[in-house]
């Protein structure tokens, strides 16, 4: 007689309303400009026995780039870098889930930007223990870093500065505040 191993997975759905997708580059190698994209949605698979089990898929719609200056927005959403016409869509899909430590983990996957798909880690924190909302909707959160080459992804547009150095950084940071909740 065999025993079977049962795994409950829940299924949590991306709150765009309290999410966020933000980046960071260098402006002419003197400080950082920073940007987000407002709109954010997904899915993740929890596995509650074993979280590196657990599958995680995010979509960002990279026409809602928004830098708080609308000119730099129009030269982003154009051919010389995210293409949105061509490219309205950045997207991520884990491959591998591993545990650092109690509340850490690295999630690596695949990151399309700009029809390009290549394989990053995210450093995360979290998620966080599940709590109810005043609706009775339950709710986790997690936080996800990483850095990426942006010329990685076909983004090569820039400029020499007169002084030297290059106006625009070729590494961006990412970062992800999500909040999901159950299906």
């Amino acid at each position: 007689m065999s025993t079977a191993v049962s795994t409950e997975t829940s299924t949590w759905n991306i709150d765009p309303v309290h999410s966020t997708a933000q980046f960071k580059v260098k402006h002419m190698m003197i400080s950082n400009v920073k940007g987000e994209f407002t709109k954010i949605t997904g899915k993740l698979e929890l596995d509650e026995s074993d979280i590196t089990k657990s599958r995680v898929e995010a979509f960002i719609d990279a026409t809602t780039i928004n830098t708080r200056e609308p000119d730099r927005d129009t030269h982003l959403k154009s051919a010389e870098f995210l293409d949105v016409e061509k490219f309205p869509n950045l997207s991520f899909k884990s491959t591998q889930i591993s545990k650092n430590s109690e509340g850490e983990l690295s999630v690596e996957g695949d990151l399309t930007m700009h029809g390009v798909t290549r394989k990053v880690v995210f450093e995360v924190e979290g998620p966080s223990a599940a709590t109810k909302d005043p609706w009775g909707n339950t709710r986790i959160g997690l936080s996800a870093t990483t850095r990426v080459n942006r010329k990685d992804f076909g983004l090569n547009w820039n400029s020499v500065l007169e002084a030297g150095g290059l106006l625009v950084g070729e590494e961006v940071a990412i970062s992800l505040d999500v909040e999901f909740v159950k299906e």
